[in-house]
């Protein structure tokens, strides 16, 4: 969750003061000495590259979890961070680990594994002439890895199918995520667009859904999905806020050690959308470049902000070279919204003894003034207009989910059904359910039991207290038939987050990712909750205070 800046402050532009000069010397003198009489006297061969990594990694620990140290060989994870591309070349799937053996979770649509006819569920067995079948994922993707244009044979075990074992000869290919995964005409009105990441074309790729949107008179509102968008490059957000925003308008200040040298930044093109009604859509996983943009357009009225409260980053990286071929990724300044507030939850300035960072209490926070005098805080993150209440997940959904059982009905059903519906067209229909429903070992399936478990504490907690006597034990005997857990019974209740969430794994296998957001865009309730704002213009400027 970073916002990354590209400019770089010079070095010394704020001069410690002389203890502090003094301090620091100290101990890099000491450091070095430490250093020396290990290499001269310890009894063994130290190991530099791992003590030295391990000091590195305490010291930075010391200030905040932002701030990193990438070497020669980590440099690829920082350019993905930062672009969105791969330096190396690969086949484009996720793989997942299972019973120490590694599968294909996912082909990445349009890349080499998608074009191949990889599908989710194949067991890697074979890369090259390497038999990889009780090999875990990390070594697996490694082999997969390669420059890009470079071969790779790949032999599967595909279950459900006749010919189990199949062999796939691909040609590995630069690979990128797209930080705009989907965008589309959603409720017959509504532009919706999914922003993933703020890469280095976040802000064209926003730019030509909206521009798609201009061109469909049907579109009358626009809503930004910016949940689990932990945030990338600092501009593309000014960018992406100049499509809504009046040119020069002010967006954002950053502050760093020096304040004399606090930087504004403005928007500077000619807005697509200036006046659409406007929806931003956010949650906890909302962070950094989400959250200028949203807390910009929040500040200055211009969109109402549905969800649930965001991260709380308002901190700035950039990057800085280091001596053979390192790079250091610093924490440089604190940015401000146009109302003057500071959203960063934790303050690692200010550690308790025992090294922990609080999170800022809402007490403690302050009021600022929106550009309509619409009360808003700072610390702790966002907090949207509209508060949307997520639910939690049963817990015969999570274990479905984490014991695959979803995953392995998806699996065979793409290896046996050619073609489904289109997402949009596409649902979970009662047949569908009794189906999986009939798949599942239900003896086999273990989950959190409520009623049980409130029920064994009953007892429990009456034998504790004393109450529990032959009557009361009988009395509890007597209600457990009646309230303990029944699994189809289980199914049956929780059928429409259960079918949600299988609908979304079946969809993927035919439609990759966005086949897979779509099942969920269905009965999403915070875009609903948009698409019904947006469309009450009474409430819309009430909200905003207009």
């Amino acid at each position: 969750m970073a916002v990354f800046s590209t400019f770089v402050l010079a070095a010394g532009q704020v001069s410690p003061s002389p203890a502090h000069d003094v301090s620091v010397s100290r101990n890099l003198s000491t450091f070095s000495s430490i250093v020396k009489e290990l290499e001269m006297n310890y009894v063994d061969t130290i190991r530099p590259k791992e003590a030295f990594g391990a000091a590195i990694e305490a010291f930075l620990s010391t200030v905040d979890p932002y701030t990193e140290y990438y070497s020669a060989d980590d440099r690829n994870e920082l350019t993905k961070i930062t672009t969105g591309q791969y330096d190396y070349g690969g086949i484009g799937s996720f793989i997942m680990q299972r019973d120490g053996s590694s599968y294909i979770s996912g082909p990445m649509e349009g890349a080499p594994a998608a074009k191949a006819g990889l599908r989710s569920g194949d067991k890697i067995i074979r890369v090259d002439s390497v038999d990889t079948s009780k090999m875990g994922s990390s070594e697996v993707s490694s082999r997969l890895r390669g420059l890009a244009g470079t071969p790779v044979v790949v032999t599967v075990n595909r279950p459900f199918v006749a010919d189990s074992i199949i062999t796939f000869e691909l040609v590995r290919a630069k690979l990128s995520d797209p930080s705009v995964p989907y965008w589309g005409v959603v409720g017959g009105n509504t532009g919706y667009i999914r922003l993933s990441q703020f890469l280095a074309d976040s802000g064209q790729s926003v730019t030509e859904a909206l521009k798609s949107f201009k061109g469909n008179p049907e579109v009358t509102q626009i809503v930004l999905d910016l949940r689990g968008n932990g945030g990338g490059l600092l501009e593309q957000a000014v960018d992406i806020l100049g499509n809504f925003l009046p040119k020069g308008t002010e967006v954002l200040r950053t502050r760093g050690k020096d304040k004399s040298l606090e930087k504004v930044y403005k928007t500077t093109k000619t807005p697509i959308y200036p006046d659409i009604p406007l929806a931003v859509l956010i949650d906890g996983g909302s962070a950094s470049s989400s959250e200028i943009t949203a807390g910009a357009l929040q500040d200055l009225d211009r969109a109402v902000l549905i969800g649930s409260r965001s991260y709380g980053k308002g901190l700035v990286q950039s990057t800085r070279p280091l001596p053979f071929d390192g790079m250091l990724k610093v924490t440089v300044a604190k940015y401000y919204i146009p109302s003057g507030r500071l959203i960063q939850a934790l303050d690692y300035s200010r550690r308790n003894p025992d090294g922990s960072v609080a999170r800022t209490p809402d007490s403690l926070t302050n009021v600022y003034k929106t550009a309509h005098g619409r009360e808003v805080r700072d610390g702790g993150g966002l907090t949207p207009d509209i508060q949307i209440d997520w639910g939690r997940v049963s817990p015969i959904l999570y274990n479905l989910v984490s014991d695959n059982r979803i995953f392995d009905f998806a699996t065979k059903y793409a290896n046996t059904h050619d073609s489904i519906a289109s997402p949009w067209e596409f649902e979970v229909t009662d047949e569908l359910f009794e189906e999986f429903k009939n798949s599942l070992d239900t003896s086999t399936l273990q989950y959190d039991k409520v009623l049980d478990q409130l029920l064994k504490q009953l007892r429990e907690t009456a034998e504790v207290e004393g109450y529990l006597t032959e009557e009361a034990n009988s009395a509890i005997d007597a209600l457990s038939p009646l309230l303990t857990n029944d699994v189809n019974q289980d199914l049956d209740n929780k059928r429409e987050e259960i079918s949600e969430y299988l609908g979304g794994e079946i969809a993927s296998r035919y439609y990759y990712e966005n086949g897979r957001l779509i099942q969920t865009l269905k009965q999403d309730k915070a875009l609903k909750t948009a698409i019904e704002t947006l469309s009450d213009g009474k409430k819309l400027k009430e909200i905003l205070g207009k």
